[in-house]
């Protein structure tokens, strides 16, 4: 069933521990260019691969002199040496396969704002589309205790969430969830299969993969990271990275455990928008915009008619035909002021009036909700 899931899967977040990436302070370049093969292979069979990489810190802090920094000032100075290092190692491993890595270092608030949230799935998707592979880390250097994940199984998660990934693929020094700390436990035993997480869960999770030493995340992280992954439609599989080819052998049948999502990532993101979005103002259409919208299409300047309320960009807004209830809800690309400015104009003349280039569409398809 894992092999199944990592077969079918069209758009992958993959993340890596720092005990992969790195050994005694150096880039581990044999076990990178393994991985980057087995990249390379997924994209060339059409999967998007979404790369979040843990080891800045483990690549800078011996430069520092300190090998395990504990005040958080040590480790945003590790991160700032190691960052360049781990993008090197990786952009090194990719080069044999003609492949090219863009960086995006990201923060809690660029995945809890929705203004943020809408540049940084902006900036992934383009890189994606130009074919190159995201590699995602924490912004480290900057983020302080209160605006930071911590690890990046979580993040990796809010990723997989941000870009519609159906597969979360958490590579660790361990192979899955055991009902108990297969360290410590002769009696431990392994569990492939989960459809829904509990507190039972957690309970068996507790103490497992705390021997790793250099990373941040443990087992409970990666439940709770598959949590956020199972709400957004995205299944999830923890397993051992330390493989000859690490994403090859989930395929066949390498022993992990599989979280399996009870939807997809299109019906959670509409629930989601259905729920949770309470509207700060209100677009007004046409009536060939709201067939158009009724029909899946995104949202265009040249079929608006009017704006009430006033609101930023990344705000939550209502859709509607004049003199007709709400026809839709979703996250706008433009505030009020530049939708005013362009009411009526077809998407080439949007640009030219405002003096940027912003979205294609006023609201893209994928952040709005038919009511």
């Amino acid at each position: 069933m894992t092999g199944e899931s990592f077969r079918t899967a069209k758009r992958i977040v993959v993340k890596t521990g720092s005990a992969l990436i790195a050994e005694y302070g150096k880039a581990r370049t044999d076990w990178l260019a393994r991985l980057a093969a087995d990249i390379s292979d997924l994209r060339a069979r059409g999967k998007d691969v979404i790369l979040v990489s843990s080891g800045a810190v483990a690549l800078g802090r011996v430069d520092l002199g300190s090998p395990t920094p504990a005040r958080l000032d040590q480790k945003q100075a590790a991160a700032a040496i190691g960052q360049p290092r781990l993008m090197a190692a990786l952009a090194s491993a990719f080069a044999s396969h003609d492949i090219i890595v863009g960086q995006a270092l990201l923060t809690l608030s660029d995945t809890e704002t929705r203004r943020r949230w809408l540049n940084a799935r902006a900036t992934l998707e383009t890189l994606l589309d130009a074919g190159i592979v995201p590699v995602i880390n924490e912004n480290d250097t900057v983020a302080t205790d209160e605006i930071r994940y911590g690890d990046n199984d979580r993040l990796a998660a809010r990723v997989a969430q941000m870009m519609g990934a159906d597969l979360l693929v958490l590579l660790s020094d361990i192979d899955g969830l055991y009902t108990a700390d297969p360290n410590t436990d002769p009696q431990a035993t392994h569990i492939p299969v989960l459809t829904e997480l509990s507190a039972e869960h957690d309970a068996m999770a507790t103490g497992a993969n705390a021997s790793a030493g250099v990373g941040s995340g443990g087992m409970v992280t990666k439940l709770a990271a598959a949590r956020i992954a199972h709400a957004a439609g995205c299944s999830t599989i923890i397993t051992r990275g330390n493989r000859e080819h690490p994403l090859r052998a989930i395929e066949e049948g390498a022993l992990s455990t599989l979280i399996v999502a009870d939807t997809t990532p299109a019906r959670a993101r509409e629930a989601w928008l259905m729920g949770h979005l309470k509207p700060e103002g209100t677009i007004l259409v046409d009536a060939g915009a709201a067939r158009a919208l009724q029909g899946g299409a995104s949202l265009l300047a040249v079929g608006i008619t009017g704006v009430l309320g006033g609101f930023e960009r990344g705000a939550a807004v209502a859709i509607k035909a004049e003199n007709s209830p709400v026809i839709a809800k979703g996250v706008t690309s433009y505030s009020s002021a530049d939708i005013l400015r362009v009411i009526g104009l077809q998407s080439d003349e949007v640009e030219a009036t405002l003096g940027y280039r912003g979205r294609p569409a006023i609201i893209h398809r994928d952040d709005m909700v038919r009511v």
